[in-house]
């Protein structure tokens, strides 16, 4: 019980350093990155081989943001669990500053790769897979990818060939907040069955609740979930998690937090 309590409390800290990084650079993407703070707090701070100290450790498992548009949410973990100073996260999305809206690769140590559009890390990440295999090496690696992003064909392209590879190191966990940019998934491209599709590309599936840490560390400790086949865990979660005036709201997909709305959303997360 003492972890999950620590998870928690750490997830919290995450999520008020996003609010006020968001906040003070009038930018964007607050609930996408709330939706997957649990799902960065467990894999950074309990489930990854990372070294803060070392972070191009060459048996390192990797982890991949591929929905880039949560970026804020990557870095204010990346500096919670020491890869650079909190300090840093005042300069977010500030003229002149590497810490930019979307991750990118060398500007911050600890980021894999450059994400943004959308498609892109599962196929990253699919090579990656194939060259620690190559090497021999025991490393995971460890993609998020949003709902919306699975409209892209790229990813389908990913997720089959990485069937075919039986690429048994490689973990999808797939954000299903069940909102995209312009509207919820369901209108905008529904993708249910999301179980079976993976199935049938020849994936373990697990299901299981973004915000508990029980049942995700339950599942990551698990993978792979069949042998010789690659893992993906769907996680349900909420948008805006963890603020309730933001949950479930499309609107904060875009919208920064005002003074008075970033006191509200920090006092409730206090």
């Amino acid at each position: 019980m003492k972890i999950f309590k620590k998870l928690i409390l750490t997830s919290k800290q995450i999520r008020r350093d996003i609010l006020k990084m968001v906040g003070r650079a009038g930018a964007s993407h607050v609930g996408t990155a709330l939706s997957c703070t649990d799902i960065l707090t467990a894999l950074y701070f309990r489930v990854a081989k990372v070294s803060p100290k070392n972070p191009k450790w060459r048996s390192r498992d990797r982890i991949i943001l591929s929905k880039g548009h949560g970026g804020v949410g990557l870095l204010a973990t990346l500096a919670n669990r020491g890869f650079f100073s909190r300090k840093q996260l005042l300069r977010y999305c500030f003229d002149g500053t590497p810490y930019t809206g979307h991750p990118m690769i060398e500007s911050a140590p600890g980021i894999e790769v450059t994400t943004g559009s959308l498609g892109h890390g599962l196929s990253m990440g699919l090579g990656m897979a194939l060259a620690l295999k190559a090497d021999r090496l025991k490393s995971k690696v460890y993609v998020i990818l949003s709902d919306g992003e699975l409209d892209e064909g790229s990813c389908w392209e990913a997720i089959l060939a990485a069937g075919n590879f039986k690429l048994d190191n490689l973990v999808a966990i797939v954000d299903y907040n069940k909102i995209q940019s312009f509207g919820t998934v369901a209108e905008v491209m529904d993708l249910e069955p999301l179980l079976a599709k993976w199935q049938a590309f020849k994936w373990g599936v697990r299901e299981v609740d973004g915000h508990n840490f029980s049942e995700m560390l339950e599942a990551f400790g698990s993978v792979p979930f069949t042998q010789e086949r690659p893992s993906v865990i769907i996680a349900h979660t909420i948008k805006g998690r963890g603020v309730s005036f933001m949950e479930n709201k499309l609107e904060w997909h875009y919208k920064s937090p005002d003074n008075d709305q970033l006191k509200k959303a920090l006092a409730e997360l206090s």
